[in-house]
C-alpha cells in the first residue's frame, strides 16, 4: 500500500481552520422570532444544544472531508517489480566459409590453425557478451544463408557458430549476397540499432550482388556495417633456394571493405592474428556497446476509488438525515397549522 500524492493530506486540518480564524457571520437585523419554538423544541425537532443528532451529522461531514482527502492522496497497491524491454541492438554476424578460410597461418597456444577456428573461437567470446542485443547468424560463400534469424537465445547462435565448417556452404565468396541477406533481415527492425559485422578473408567472386552495390542498400536502410578483413601479414619463409616472402592475405580487397564500411558509417579493421581480432572485437563492443540490464517497473493499482465511493454513502447518508429533519418540521408546522 502507498499514497502517490502523499502531500494531499495536508489539507486534512482544513475545514478546522476555516471554522477557527474564518470571521463569524454577523446579523445586521432582529433575529426570526418564531411563537412555536418551544414546542418544536419539545417534540425533538430542533434542539438548542449539541445533542446525538447533530454530532453524527458533524461526524459524517467529518468523515466525508476525510475520505475526500485519502482520495486525492491516491492510494494505490504497488505490485512485484517488473523488468522493462530495453532498447537492444539488432546485431547480425556474417562469417565467411570460402575454402581459404581454412588457410593455417594463425597461431593458437603455440599451435598453426585455420583461420575459421579462430573467427569461432573469439566472435564466440563476442556473442556470449551481447547481454540484451538479438544477435544472428549468417554463414556465405557461394551464396548467404541465414544460420540464425535475430534472436535474444544467444546460447543458440553460439551452438551454430561452433558447428560451421570450412566449405560448407561453397568454396567462394559471395559478400555482396551475405550483406543483401542481412539487409533483408535488419529492414523491419528499429532504425537505430541495425548492425552488421561481416568478417572476410578474400575478395568477392561469387553471388548475384555486387558488394558496393549491397552497401549501398545497407545505407539507405540504415544498417551500419563492421568489416573486418582475416588473415596473417607478409612472412618470411625458408627453404632449400633461400628465403623468400609470402603474403597469406593477397587475395583480400581491403579497399572495397573498407568502402563497404565507410558508405554505411562502420569501420573497417584489419585481424593479422587471434590477439588482433580480439582487440576488433573489443573495439565494436565499445562502439556498439550493449543494451545494459532492465529497467524495473512496479505496476501499480489506483485503490482511489474506494475512499470516493465511501464518501458518496456518507454524503447521502448526512442528506438523508437532513431531509429527515426538514421533513419533521414540515409536519410539526402542518399540524400547527390544523390545531389554529
Amino acid at each position: 500500500m502507498t499514497l502517490l500524492w502523499p502531500w494531499a493530506l495536508l489539507l486534512l486540518p482544513l475545514p478546522w481552520l476555516v471554522r477557527r480564524w474564518w470571521p463569524a457571520a454577523t446579523s445586521s437585523g432582529d433575529a426570526l422570532r418564531v411563537p412555536f419554538f418551544q414546542q418544536l423544541q419539545a417534540e425533538g425537532v430542533v434542539s438548542s444544544g449539541h445533542h446525538g443528532r447533530h454530532r453524527l451529522q458533524l461526524l459524517l461531514a467529518a468523515l466525508c472531508w476525510g475520505l475526500l482527502v485519502l482520495a486525492l492522496a491516491r492510494p494505490a497497491l504497488a505490485g512485484k517489480p517488473l523488468p522493462l524491454p530495453v532498447s537492444a541492438r539488432e546485431l547480425l554476424m556474417a562469417i565467411d566459409l570460402s575454402g581459404s578460410m581454412g588457410r593455417d597461418d594463425f597461431a593458437y597456444q603455440g599451435q598453426a590453425v585455420d583461420r575459421l577456428t579462430v573467427v569461432k573461437a573469439v566472435a564466440d567470446d563476442f556473442i556470449s557478451r551481447r547481454k540484451g542485443d538479438r544477435v544472428g547468424l549468417i554463414l556465405f560463400s557461394d551464396r548467404a544463408y541465414l544460420q540464425a534469424p535475430l534472436t535474444l537465445d544467444r546460447q543458440v547462435v553460439r551452438q551454430l557458430l561452433g558447428e560451421a565448417q570450412v566449405g560448407l556452404t561453397g568454396r567462394e565468396t559471395a559478400i555482396g549476397d551475405a550483406i543483401g541477406m542481412a539487409v533483408k533481415q535488419l529492414r523491419e527492425r528499429p532504425a537505430d540499432n541495425r548492425v552488421l559485422i561481416l568478417l572476410t578473408d578474400g575478395t568477392s567472386n561469387a553471388g548475384v550482388l555486387q558488394p558496393l552495390q549491397a552497401a549501398e542498400l545497407a545505407r539507405q536502410e540504415q544498417v551500419k556495417i563492421y568489416t573486418i578483413g582475416v588473415g596473417a601479414g607478409p612472412q618470411r619463409v625458408r627453404s632449400l633456394l633461400g628465403s623468400y616472402t609470402v603474403d597469406p592475405s593477397q587475395d583480400m580487397d581491403e579497399k572495397t571493405l573498407t568502402e563497404i564500411a565507410r558508405l554505411t558509417g562502420g569501420q573497417y579493421f584489419r585481424a593479422r592474428d587471434i590477439q588482433g581480432l580480439a582487440n576488433i572485437y573489443r573495439a565494436i563492443d565499445e562502439l556498439e556497446p550493449v543494451a545494459g540490464d532492465p529497467v524495473y517497473l512496479r505496476p501499480i493499482t489506483s485503490l482511489q476509488h474506494w475512499p470516493l465511493a465511501a464518501a458518496l454513502l456518507l454524503s447521502m447518508w448526512l442528506v438523508a438525515l437532513r431531509l429527515r429533519l426538514f421533513t419533521q418540521l414540515g409536519a410539526s408546522l402542518r399540524r400547527r397549522q390544523e390545531d389554529a
